[in-house]
Protein backbone atom coordinates (compact mmCIF):
# COMPACT_ATOMS: atom_id res chain seq x y z
CA UNK A 1 0.00 0.00 0.00
CA UNK A 2 2.88 2.50 1.23
CA UNK A 3 4.61 1.80 -2.28
CA UNK A 4 1.62 2.89 -4.47
CA UNK A 5 1.09 5.89 -2.10
CA UNK A 6 4.32 7.21 -2.33
CA UNK A 7 3.94 6.70 -6.17
CA UNK A 8 1.05 9.01 -6.74
CA UNK A 9 3.14 11.60 -4.32
CA UNK A 10 6.20 11.19 -6.81
CA UNK A 11 3.94 11.94 -9.71
CA UNK A 12 2.51 14.97 -7.81
CA UNK A 13 -0.70 13.95 -6.22
CA UNK A 14 -0.35 15.65 -2.54
CA UNK A 15 -3.42 16.08 -0.35
CA UNK A 16 -4.37 15.68 3.09
CA UNK A 17 -5.99 11.96 2.60
CA UNK A 18 -2.72 11.31 0.76
CA UNK A 19 -0.49 12.30 3.69
CA UNK A 20 -2.94 10.23 5.92
CA UNK A 21 -2.67 7.18 4.33
CA UNK A 22 1.24 7.43 4.38
CA UNK A 23 1.50 8.15 7.69
CA UNK A 24 -0.80 5.62 8.74
CA UNK A 25 1.45 3.32 6.89
CA UNK A 26 4.46 4.22 8.33
CA UNK A 27 2.78 4.27 11.67
CA UNK A 28 2.18 0.78 11.18
CA UNK A 29 5.67 -0.45 10.48
CA UNK A 30 7.21 1.39 13.34
CA UNK A 31 8.82 4.10 10.99
CA UNK A 32 7.89 6.92 13.12
CA UNK A 33 10.20 10.15 12.05
CA UNK A 34 8.58 9.05 8.53
CA UNK A 35 4.77 8.73 10.12
CA UNK A 36 4.99 12.26 12.08
CA UNK A 37 6.14 13.79 8.81
CA UNK A 38 3.53 12.60 6.47
CA UNK A 39 0.90 13.25 9.71
CA UNK A 40 2.05 17.00 9.89
CA UNK A 41 2.06 17.71 6.07
CA UNK A 42 -1.51 16.18 6.55
CA UNK A 43 -2.94 18.36 9.15
CA UNK A 44 -1.08 21.43 6.79
CA UNK A 45 -3.58 20.62 4.29
CA UNK A 46 -6.68 20.45 6.76
CA UNK A 47 -6.58 21.65 9.98
CA UNK A 48 -9.67 20.32 11.67
CA UNK A 49 -8.82 16.58 10.41
CA UNK A 50 -8.49 15.43 14.35
CA UNK A 51 -7.42 11.71 13.45
CA UNK A 52 -4.44 12.77 11.82
CA UNK A 53 -3.45 14.78 15.12
CA UNK A 54 -4.36 11.81 17.11
CA UNK A 55 -1.99 10.08 15.11
CA UNK A 56 0.67 12.82 15.07
CA UNK A 57 0.32 12.86 18.76
CA UNK A 58 1.52 9.09 19.17
CA UNK A 59 4.02 9.67 16.38
CA UNK A 60 5.39 12.23 18.19
CA UNK A 61 5.49 9.81 21.82
CA UNK A 62 6.99 7.01 19.86
CA UNK A 63 9.57 9.45 18.78
CA UNK A 64 10.07 10.73 22.60
CA UNK A 65 9.20 13.88 22.07
CA UNK A 66 6.24 14.45 24.36
CA UNK A 67 6.35 18.21 24.06
CA UNK A 68 5.23 17.64 20.50
CA UNK A 69 3.00 14.73 21.35
CA UNK A 70 1.14 17.15 23.57
CA UNK A 71 1.32 19.84 21.26
CA UNK A 72 -0.61 17.66 18.45
CA UNK A 73 -3.14 16.48 20.68
CA UNK A 74 -4.19 19.22 22.22
CA UNK A 75 -4.38 21.10 18.50
CA UNK A 76 -6.35 17.72 17.77
CA UNK A 77 -8.46 17.90 20.57
CA UNK A 78 -9.35 21.79 19.26
CA UNK A 79 -10.06 20.50 15.68
CA UNK A 80 -12.55 17.63 17.09
CA UNK A 81 -14.24 19.79 18.76
CA UNK A 82 -14.83 22.47 16.12
CA UNK A 83 -16.37 19.34 13.99
CA UNK A 84 -18.06 17.78 16.90
CA UNK A 85 -16.11 14.39 16.70
CA UNK A 86 -16.33 13.41 20.39
CA UNK A 87 -14.89 10.13 20.12
CA UNK A 88 -11.55 11.60 18.98
CA UNK A 89 -11.67 14.29 21.82
CA UNK A 90 -12.76 11.89 24.21
CA UNK A 91 -9.41 9.30 23.02
CA UNK A 92 -6.83 12.39 23.11
CA UNK A 93 -7.74 14.06 25.99
CA UNK A 94 -7.04 10.23 27.67
CA UNK A 95 -4.00 10.33 25.64
CA UNK A 96 -3.12 14.01 27.54
CA UNK A 97 -3.98 12.86 31.17
CA UNK A 98 -2.00 9.76 30.26
CA UNK A 99 1.19 12.42 29.53
CA UNK A 100 0.54 14.24 32.63
CA UNK A 101 0.96 11.35 34.98
CA UNK A 102 4.22 10.80 33.26
CA UNK A 103 5.54 13.45 34.44
CA UNK A 104 8.03 13.45 36.87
Amino acid sequence: MIESLEKMLAKGVDNSLLRFGLGKGYLDLGENAKAAEHFQRCVGFDPKYSAAWKLLGKAQLALGDLTAARQAWEQGVEAARAHGDKQAEKEMTVFLKKLDRQKP
